[in-house]
């Protein structure tokens, strides 16, 4: 089962560098070029300069060395796990909050304790192997869901002190301070070993992590603190409706050879019928239907599974879409978790078609992953996603 350490981790000191807000950096993998300049625009310490170093894996090593020793970054005194909230509007318009813990869990191979829920795309690993080599920290927490009540309920046992706020692009509040009563880090530790994880986002950095344990010729994390390569840094949160807000990922298509013949795949398994106008709109009408949605230079539809079809028997609107456009030409697809930027691919010209797709519900989430299954990859897109630089693992 699971096994979740606290750790004594690295965490700016405010009052040297700045505000945390000016510090902090979205994940790696959602981080444009113009975006990182903007970021060390507002702050020579913003961490995405050792997040997202540009391939200059030893100068992302050397400013993690140089913020410590110039009390940039500091250690805490003691091991701690971490409260960790979120608080955002959610995709309806209400004020919603999600609540973790960020600690270091053991490594093992995906199967047991730790499930991977969707599969993945292939994607280079050598950029994080390569950051993890240079500076022996995560710098980013991964995302992992746990399956047992009472999590949320155990972090909460204690009010928090010292809390270190955060604000987002989105405008998103992120709160995070230590958990150091040895009690409740008990009681957290019981509940997320008491059955497996799913790993929600961060699949990538969990491998690499992996290949990187075993590079440096170590076994599973084990004794207090889980030191060094066998654990990497994780954010754990209650798979429950109220403490998710789970969104769906939009394919983007080109190389079909038209829209129109995108759209003509969908008639043999589905009703098609005018869809209403802007990415939003059509999504509230894809929910009143039950149905995903194609866009093209012509227009919308929403496209509802025929009874007794292939289509019909598949639960997933991801999983939907992957297996007709595969039958398409030579499509290709680019993945987006904004409707209107992937309806405006389309109608700027750049993209022939969007399937505009339903987002997987919570309920989906956990029995795939208790059934040992994995939904196709792009699946689901977790909102908010934790900051980088909230605080750091490094050994």
């Amino acid at each position: 089962m699971p096994e979740l350490f606290s750790f004594a981790g690295l965490r700016f000191r405010t009052d040297v560098a700045g505000p945390l807000s000016q510090l902090t950096c979205p994940p790696y993998d959602v981080i444009t070029p113009t975006q990182r300049s903007e970021l060390l625009g507002r702050n020579p310490y913003n961490v995405v300069r050792v997040e997202l170093p540009d391939g200059d894996y030893a100068g992302a090593a050397r400013s993690l060395a140089e913020w410590q020793r110039g009390c940039i970054l500091e250690r805490d005194p003691v091991e701690a796990l971490y409260g960790y909230r979120m608080t955002y509007l959610s995709s309806g318009g209400e004020r919603r909050s999600t609540l973790g813990v960020v600690g270091a869990l053991a490594l093992e191979p995906p199967g047991q304790g730790i499930l991977p829920h969707e599969q993945t795309t292939p994607k280079a690993k050598t950029d994080r192997l390569e950051l993890l080599r240079a500076t022996h920290a995560n710098t980013s927490p991964i995302w992992c869901l746990c399956s047992q009540e009472g999590l949320a309920e155990a972090i909460g046992a204690v009010p928090p002190a010292a809390v270190a706020t955060s604000m987002d692009e989105a405008g998103n509040e992120h709160q995070m301070w230590p958990i150091t009563d040895r009690a409740v880090q008990a009681a957290i530790r019981a509940v997320v070993a008491a059955a497996p994880l799913l790993v929600a986002d961060g699949h990538h950095r969990y491998e690499t992590a992996l290949a990187f344990r075993a590079e440096q010729g170590t076994g599973p994390a084990g004794g207090p603190g889980a030191d060094g390569p066998g654990a990497v840094m994780a954010l754990v949160v209650e798979l429950s409706a109220q403490q998710l807000e789970v969104r769906a990922i939009h394919r983007v298509v080109t190389g079909a050879g038209s829209g129109e013949a995108v759209l003509a795949a969908f008639e043999a398994d589905y009703e098609l019928a005018p869809a209403p106008g802007s990415g939003g709109d059509i999504l509230t009408g894809m929910v009143a239907r039950g149905a995903l949605a194609v866009v093209t230079a012509g227009g919308a539809h929403l496209a509802r599974p025929r009874p007794g079809s292939a289509a019909e028997s598949l639960e997933l609107d991801s999983a939907r879409a992957d297996t007709l456009l595969a039958g398409v030409g030579s499509a290709e697809l680019a993945y987006e978790h904004d409707p209107d930027a992937a309806v405006g691919a389309v109608r700027s010209g750049t993209a022939e078609a969007a399937v505009l797709c339903r987002p997987a519900t919570v309920a989906q989430i956990a029995a795939t992953g208790r059934g040992g299954l994995r939904m196709p990859p792009k699946t689901t897109f977790f909102w908010p996603k934790p900051l980088t630089g909230m605080v750091l693992r490094a050994w």
